[in-house]
């Protein structure tokens, strides 16, 4: 599995959106520390696959405008953030929540399923 066309640091961005997102499934300050945990965390490496089967999302099409626009970035050399993921039974039926770059794992595997996507997760339980 090959990592070319991700960057090694999530961007500034990606932690407010995550935190935006959380917050719809937990209060703001549990959506602020869990967010807070991800910036602490190391990147580790799974596969696009594994992410949407974990995550029990479904796979965003090619002409989603999101996953088009990364495509687009991919193919003119551009690198993608890695994915914000939070492994969480406190928030819910989901044991897995992308909490930032759905789109991004979705671009991902309609590069290659087994695409390798470089991903800061947290365990979080209260």
């Amino acid at each position: 599995m090959s990592v070319e066309h991700w960057k090694s640091e999530p961007e500034d961005h990606d932690f407010p959106a995550a935190v935006n997102y959380l917050s719809l499934l937990c209060s703001e300050e549990e959506a602020e520390k869990i967010v807070n945990a991800l910036r602490g965390a190391t990147n580790q490496i799974y596969a696009a696959k594994d992410l949407l089967r974990a995550s029990g999302l479904s796979l965003l099409p090619k002409d989603n405008a999101h996953v088009k626009s990364d495509l687009e970035k991919i193919s003119k050399g551009h690198h993608l953030s890695p994915v914000l993921l939070v492994r969480a039974a406190l928030l819910g039926d989901h044991p897995l929540i992308i909490a930032d770059g759905y789109h991004r794992v979705c671009t991902s595997y309609w590069i290659e399923e087994n695409a390798a996507i470089p991903c800061r997760i947290v365990t979080w339980a209260e």
